[in-house]
């Protein structure tokens, strides 16, 4: 996960065996004295820790004379791995007497986990058992084991200790919730083996015996409670409590109190029949999108047409509004769905947080439907199933925003033909497409016009009109995108004395740009960087090292060179980066090519991470193998148009992408190849030049001047070169 200054993202995980990971991969840790002093470190977060709490944890009270400088050299080596990893921020600052982790822009398992049964048991106080009940399910499948398994010292034991007490007190918790929603044979097995790991926790005995005893399995109960008595009698010396002994008296008289209506669960649930009614507020000063609204349009069947169940799916890149159009057309179409609106934002809702299940997404809307929370299954299966049925027959319009995969999705969309259904992603969620039909509706920067507009509407039109050419030049800089033309109107409206011009010039500047358009709470990296930490580690270097070249677009051949790998390979590479929308296709190209461009944020967001992660060495040798291909593969251009191609030798070109087919392509058209990459050489030249890479930058130019002389073949085309 990207943090909010673009550096890689540290996963710290605490809640089973120490582990560190970025970006997908395992952070190797040195030996048992580094993970010491890590897990010290995490289990303070923010917090100072003295050196000499360091040395009791490694040495246990016999330390060497050298203990002090052995940790400042353990604290150095895991420095020295962090930035490895690209994290240019200090992770652990020296601050007296000690050391202390910061996690500001970094994850640590059980801070998620804090957080989430802090959530649960707000969920119980608000009496919603079912949201507590997946809160509660969330936060112990952070749980991978042990707590820092194979991590020594006296100290980190009793903190293990403390951890293990906090899970089997959260347990305990999720069973109450599960208790009180009636799912009483789902939780025994669950029960049944903590109570044989802690004999001793009358409160899990307690609960073990409760549902045993209202499942029907009476004489387990009665059991449970002897095995109890006997380990409390003969591990104590003390009878069990007076909750324990009462549940027991009462299981003995059958006492119809501990029978709750929720043991019966009804064949056929009987929901209040409510409208909800969840769509956010919409969007202020919406403009355009024309033909996008008029395709949703056709979503909307007569309420009484026989007709399939409407599936709508919304892409684009960050901050093209995707969101917005949704929200904007299902207020306009209100009006035709009598049964109500539901609505789920599926993206994290916080950095370090992972996005809703849909398991408990359905729970939520069934109990918006009217299910009692009684009534609402914990097996999944059965969830969906009731979801379907009391769907049935209603018109219901369900929009799923920020959906992060088709499997996210697939539980949530209703059987009935009557409702409908508008999905919002930045993935293409082909599956949607294949299964149940949907319409895809694309949305990307919006045309000039309409992007002046939005401008004007946010400052006011008088505003705009006094400097019409500024405020054109401000929505290209904010790549026409809905999203960052209201962060900068929002600058402007907050500062009446700005003229527009002033912050296109603060805008101008590449190297500031980003910074400049996240502000209230909008932060541009972060959009960028949720779609970036989906890829997987080899298209991330490959979007990295595009974001280095300065060329308006670019084919195939140059992610090759860039990665030193072979074209099909980057190929591959490139469709992920459409398909997450980080790249877009430019066009073909004059010999049937396709070509690729970047939207200008995306770029820039790409060249810092690039210079976060990366070598100076590593990024002049990409940039190197690229301007070579340019020069070898312009120079065999340049010769074909003189119809005197050169023999193929692999390996002309850095990186591979010099086969015998693409230079065949070349020669059978160099002169619409050289109109095609003629801005990008144009480019080249100039950067290479700023790179000191002047035998590249002269020769391009010298390509560039050069006038071919006429070809005369006879009317033939000019022949391929040989493989």
């Amino acid at each position: 996960m990207g943090s909010g200054t673009g550096q890689t993202q540290l996963h710290f995980r605490i809640l089973g065996p120490l582990s560190v990971t970025a970006q997908g991969r395992a952070v190797p840790i040195g030996g048992s004295r580094q993970r010491t002093i890590l897990a010290m470190l995490l289990l303070h977060p923010g917090n100072v820790v003295s050196v000499d709490a360091l040395v009791e944890a490694v040495w246990n009270g016999r330390p060497p004379a050298t203990a002090r400088t052995q940790v400042a050299i353990c604290i150095a080596a895991l420095r020295k791995r962090f930035k490895a990893e690209g994290c240019d921020d200090e992770v652990i600052l020296t601050t007296h007497p000690g050391y202390v982790l910061a996690l500001d822009h970094h994850y640590l398992d059980v801070t998620e986990f804090d957080q989430l049964v802090a959530d649960a048991q707000d969920a119980v106080r608000r009496q919603c058992p079912a949201d507590a009940a997946a809160l509660y399910e969330e936060a112990l499948g952070l749980w991978q084991g042990p707590a820092l398994a194979g991590v020594a010292g006296t100290q980190v034991e009793d903190e293990i200790q403390r951890l293990e007490e906090l899970r089997l007190a959260t347990y305990d918790s999720f069973v109450e919730v599960q208790l009180e929603l009636g799912h009483h044979r789902e939780i025994i097995p669950g029960l049944v083996s903590v109570v044989r790991d802690h004999p001793l926790r009358e409160r899990s005995r307690h609960a073990l015996m409760l549902a045993q005893y209202r499942v029907g399995r009476r004489a387990e109960a009665m059991e449970t409670f002897r095995e109890g008595w006997e380990q409390s009698v003969e591990g104590l010396g003390l009878e069990p409590g007076p909750e324990l002994q009462e549940l027991h008296t009462a299981i003995l008289q059958d006492d119809p109190g501990l029978v709750t209506p929720a043991t019966t669960v009804p064949k056929a649930p009987s929901p209040e029949r409510r409208m909800p009614m969840e769509l956010p507020a919409d969007v202020p000063d919406f403009v355009g999108r024309g033909p996008q609204l008029a395709a949703l349009g056709r979503l909307v069947s007569d309420e009484d047409a026989h007709t399939p169940l409407s599936v709508g799916l919304v892409t684009g890149p960050a901050g093209a509004g995707k969101s917005g159009l949704a929200i904007h057309w299902a207020h306009r179409v209100a009006e035709r769905f009598p049964d109500g609106l539901l609505f789920a934002d599926l993206g994290p809702q916080q950095e370090h947080q992972e996005p809703p299940t849909a398991d408990a997404v359905l729970g939520r809307f069934l109990s918006s439907l009217g299910v009692p929370a009684t009534e609402i299954p914990s097996v999944p299966a059965e969830r969906v199933a009731l979801y379907r049925s009391v769907l049935a027959g209603r018109r219901v319009l369900i929009v799923l925003d920020n959906a992060q995969t088709f499997e996210q999705i697939r539980t949530l969309i209703p059987g009935g033909s009557r409702c409908c259904v508008l999905v919002t992603s930045r993935g293409e969620l082909e599956q949607l497409l294949i299964r149940h039909g949907a319409v895809r509706i694309g949305v990307d920067a919006l045309p000039v016009p309409e992007a002046v507009s939005l401008l004007g509407r946010v400052i006011g039109a008088a505003r705009v009109d006094d400097a019409r050419q500024d405020a054109v030049q401000l929505v290209e800089l904010c790549d026409r995108l809905p999203l960052t033309i209201r962060v900068a109107a929002a600058r402007l409206a907050a500062k009446p004395h700005w003229p527009i011009g002033y912050l296109v010039s603060r805008l101008s500047p590449e190297q500031s740009r980003l910074d400049e358009l996240s502000v209230a709470g909008t932060q541009m990296r972060s959009a960028f960087a949720l779609s970036y930490r989906a890829l997987s580690p080899d298209a991330a270097l490959l979007y990295r090292r595009l974001g280095l070249l300065e060329a308006p677009d670019f084919a195939a051949w140059v992610g090759a060179a860039l990665l030193d790998r072979d074209l099909a390979g980057t190929e591959k590479l490139i469709d992920q980066l459409i398909a997450a929308q980080l790249l877009a296709v430019a066009g073909f190209d004059g010999t049937g090519e396709p070509r690729y461009r970047f939207r200008t944020l995306s770029r820039l967001y790409a060249k810092e991470l690039a210079h976060q992660q990366e070598s100076v060495r590593d990024r002049r040798a990409a940039l190197s193998r690229a301007f070579d291909g340019w020069r070898a593969l312009a120079e065999h251009a340049r010769r074909a148009e003189r119809c005197a191609p050169d023999p193929l030798v692999q390996g002309t070109v850095p990186g591979g992408p010099a086969d015998a087919a693409l230079y065949g392509r070349l020669a059978r058209h160099p002169s619409n190849w050289l109109r095609a990459e003629r801005q990008a050489l144009i480019s080249v030249i100039d950067q290479a030049a700023r790179h000191g890479m002047d035998r590249v930058s002269e020769a391009l130019a010298t390509l560039m001047l050069d006038r071919p002389e006429a070809c005369v073949t006879g009317g033939r085309p000019p022949q391929a070169p040989a493989a």
